[in-house]
């Protein structure tokens, strides 16, 4: 299985949320290498694009659970 941004000829962007989200648990924690399928420089790339996001906002740090 060849790497997601390898097969695309993409790299790795903040402003991409749609794409990182897909690399993400449904609590928000990013996936590994070994569950994700990518290579290790996208996934370096991926981890610091990720917490960037986060940062601007533009993808929350953990999933919303409910209040009581």
């Amino acid at each position: 299985m060849k790497c997601f941004y390898c097969k695309y000829s993409i790299e790795p962007d903040y402003k991409d949320v749609e794409n990182l989200e897909k690399f993400l648990t449904p609590r928000k924690k990013i996936v590994s290498r070994e569950k994700s399928g990518i290579c290790a420089k996208h996934q370096r790339a991926l981890s610091k694009h990720v917490k960037h996001a986060r940062y601007l906002a533009l993808i929350p740090y953990t999933s919303y659970q409910g209040a009581k």
